[in-house]
Formats: structure tokens, C-alpha cells, sequence
């Protein structure tokens, strides 16, 4: 077969930047009300989830020497909901793949998978939550605020979703996906507004990020006005997030998916499939065929998102540990997104098949883009059927000639040739965790 050859394609949108993320965050602590509702000297839960965000570890240690400064005993929680595998160890671990260690942060990790009741939510079923948030007594988490990937409400992905769903544990996770998304759109909220009135949640920090994945952003949300603030950030962010140039795709290659860089593996809002029971696809981009070709290392065998793609690798496939897969999508009750698809042994016969089954006469021909994950998104790789798209975007920059595609002896693509700034790449140079 004739691959189409590609270039590489710079998206450079204008975004703003925190200057100093650490001296920020301190000053947002010092700051806030926090003082007025925990005890000096008092033991504080600080909360951190399994996403990928990018300063986590910034972050997370500047919010725990804030408090130290003030008086407080911080110590960190895990609050992700059903991630790892829904144990502790498998939290831990999570964790710590993000930099978040007692020997990073200067105190305790506790990642227990213990919690209390504390009601009943507006369909009668139990409100479950972390004993050891619980305990303490004060509550401050930290959090990406974002689009979520399964639905579109008032309140979507931030702060509010981790105190509800991520402080829930995997009992409480649970409850609040068990009707899907019209559960998600009703019980979500409700929960959500009775934890902020019935913990002793304290602040939040909202972590707003730019299409380059740092902080554009941060601020922090007190309990008597972050019902009201969050969704104003929500929009905010999602004018911020980064998105693909092109509304129509033959074949969108995707390099690896991972918990690290969605909570769907993939977003949807990057691919415009959204593959939830029920529910349209999002109206942009049409993309014809996609591709997947591996999981990256930070989704520890959780490849929720896998069924987003048309066609993927063995190697992908044998990346799976069923274990935390399996609870990650029966907690979430979407199960579209699970399914295996067509799976061939190479990367070069993905790419074969993608292009055979594109619906182009001639696959030399195909409107081709390639990318390393759908969270950086500042490089793309495309074949030369965007030539006329690229001149005329005003974001857009082609910074090389058209080649063919950079495949390994192996029939391997080389994804840390193509992509040297990307997850991956400074993984594979041993740049990654690089805060």
C-alpha cells in the first residue's frame, strides 16, 4: 500500500499561564477563609485524584507547606473514586506514578478504601464517604476543572465531581453511576450540594489548564460559593481545552490511551465520538476510522476507551489488567467504551487497514492525522491532503516537509521520534515526570 506521506503540523493557539505555580497556590491558602472553619492546629485532608494534571505535584506540595505555615497537620487522601483497581494499594500506586509520596510531600499518603454513611441522595440510595476525609477536620481538594467526557451539566468535571464521586470511593462512585447519565445529570448534583453543607469541606482549589497542559489558572473555591463559581469555570475551561484544527478526519491515529490523559482514555471531545448508551456522538470532528496503537505506562493496565477505536494492536491488548479495567467501566455503567476492537499485530497493519477501509479510492490520498494522545495536542502529524487547511488556519504551522511515516523495523511507529515533547517522548528519555 502507497501511505500517505505527512509533515509536522505546530498548533500554537494563545494561552494564558500561571507564572509561579507553587507561590499561587500558597497565597490562594493563605488567602482564604480556611482559617475560619478549621480549628488551629487541626488535621486537614488534602485531596488529590488519578488524573493526569500536569503540576500535580507542584501543587500538591505547595498546598501542603502552605498549611504547615498556618498550623495545620496536613495529610494527603486519595480521592479517585474506583481508579486502581478500587484498592488501596492500587491508589497508592496510582499515585505515586503522579509524584504524590510521603517522601515528595512531606507527609502521610493515605489511600484506605474505608467510608461512612452519611444520608440518603434524592433517589434513596446511600451517600457514602471516605472515613478518612471524614475525620479530619477540614477537607481542602485539588482538582482539574474541565468538560467532562461522558456528559454536559451544571456542575461536570472539578471540584464538586472529586468530593462527590472521588471521596466516595468505589461504594460511593458506584451509587451515583448506577442510572448512567441521566443518574449522573440528577444525583450527581445532589450529592454534591449535600457534602459541601455536611463535611467539613474547607476549600477548593480548581486547577483551570491551557491546550499545553499547564495551569492557565487557579482558583480557589470557598464552601458558601463554589456551587455557583464552579460552573462559571467550567465554561472558562472549556474555551481553554484543546481540540483538533479539523472538523473532517479519513483517519485519526491516536498514540496511546490512558487514565493519565482523560478519564475516558480518550476524550471525546478531542475525537467527537462520544460512544455512551443512548446518546449522539458530539457534532465535530466526523472521523471516519480510528486508530489506537498502545496504553501508556501512568494507565497501569486500565485501558477504559479502548472501544473508542476502530481498529488497535496486540500489543495494546496484552497491556490489559483486567482487574482494574473490569471495576473501572462496571463502576461507570458505560460499557460502549470497553468493547475490544479489530486488533492486528502491528502498528503498520493498523495503519494498513485504517487506510483500506477509509472510504478513499486511493489511500495516498487520505486526510490522515496523527497524534501522540488527546490531551497534548500542540503537535500533529498530517498527510498532505490538509495542505490548503493548514496555510489558511491562522493557528496552524507546517514545520516540516511531507516523509513518509516514521515506522520501525518492527513495524513500529516511532512515537518518541514524532513526538519528543509528548508524555511518551520524555518517558522514553527519562524526562518524564519532568515538574
Amino acid at each position: 500500500m502507497s501511505f500517505p506521506k505527512v509533515a509536522r503540523v505546530k498548533q500554537s493557539v494563545p494561552q494564558p499561564r500561571v507564572a509561579d505555580i507553587a507561590a499561587t497556590v500558597r497565597s490562594l491558602i493563605r488567602e482564604s477563609k480556611l482559617r475560619d472553619r478549621v480549628p488551629a492546629g487541626g488535621t486537614i485532608a488534602v485531596g488529590v485524584g488519578s488524573r493526569g494534571i500536569t503540576s500535580i505535584p507542584t501543587i500538591a506540595r505547595a498546598a501542603v507547606d502552605a498549611l504547615k505555615e498556618l498550623g495545620y497537620r496536613p495529610f494527603i487522601v486519595a480521592a479517585m473514586g474506583s481508579h486502581g483497581g478500587a484498592t488501596a494499594d492500587g491508589q497508592r500506586e496510582l499515585l505515586a506514578g503522579y509524584g504524590i509520596t510521603p517522601e515528595a510531600m512531606g507527609v502521610e499518603v493515605r489511600t484506605d478504601m474505608d467510608t461512612v454513611v452519611l444520608g440518603t441522595n434524592c433517589v434513596g440510595l446511600p451517600i457514602y464517604f471516605d472515613r478518612n476525609a471524614h475525620g479530619a477536620d477540614g477537607i481542602v481538594l485539588l482538582n482539574r476543572v474541565k468538560p467532562h467526557t461522558d456528559f454536559s451539566g451544571v456542575y461536570e468535571s472539578g471540584v464538586l465531581k472529586m468530593l462527590a464521586i472521588g471521596l466516595g470511593k468505589r461504594d460511593g462512585a458506584t451509587q451515583i453511576h448506577k442510572l448512567g447519565i441521566p443518574g449522573m445529570l440528577k444525583v450527581l448534583p445532589d450529592v454534591m450540594k449535600f457534602l459541601v453543607a455536611n463535611t467539613r469541606f474547607a476549600l477548593g482549589l480548581a486547577i483551570l489548564e491551557n491546550v499545553e497542559d499547564m495551569p492557565a489558572e487557579i482558583v480557589a473555591l470557598e464552601p458558601e460559593t463554589i456551587l455557583d463559581v464552579e460552573p462559571k469555570l467550567l465554561e472558562r475551561a472549556r474555551g481553554l481545552m484543546g481540540r483538533l484544527p479539523f472538523d473532517q478526519i479519513d483517519v485519526l491515529v491516536v498514540g496511546e490511551v490512558g487514565k493519565n490523559y482523560s478519564g475516558s482514555g480518550m476524550d471525546p471531545n478531542v475525537i467527537g465520538r462520544l460512544m455512551v448508551e443512548t446518546m449522539a456522538d458530539l457534532p465535530r470532528p466526523v472521523v471516519t476510522r480510528l486508530a489506537l496503537l498502545d496504553a501508556s505506562e501512568e494507565t497501569h493496565g486500565n485501558i477504559v476507551g479502548v472501544g473508542f477505536a476502530d481498529l488497535t494492536t496486540e500489543r495494546l491488548v496484552s497491556k490489559i489488567d483486567p482487574e482494574p479495567f473490569r471495576i473501572n467501566v462496571l463502576t461507570s455503567c458505560c460499557l460502549e467504551r470497553a468493547r475490544i476492537p479489530m486488533t492486528l499485530p502491528t502498528d503498520r497493519e493498523v495503519f494498513e487497514a485504517s487506510l483500506a477501509t477509509c472510504w478513499r479510492i486511493d489511500p495516498a490520498e487520505a486526510r490522515l492525522v496523527v497524534i501522540p494522545n488527546t490531551l497534548e495536542l500542540t503537535t500533529l502529524w498530517v498527510s498532505e491532503a490538509y495542505e490548503a487547511e493548514v496555510a489558511a488556519h491562522p493557528h496552524l504551522v507546517r514545520e516540516t516537509d511531507y516523509q513518509p511515516l516514521a515506522f520501525l523495523s518492527d513495524g513500529t511507529l516511532d512515537q518518541e521520534a514524532m513526538f519528543p515533547d509528548s508524555v511518551r517522548g520524555r518517558r522514553a528519555s527519562g524526562a518524564y515526570p519532568s515538574h
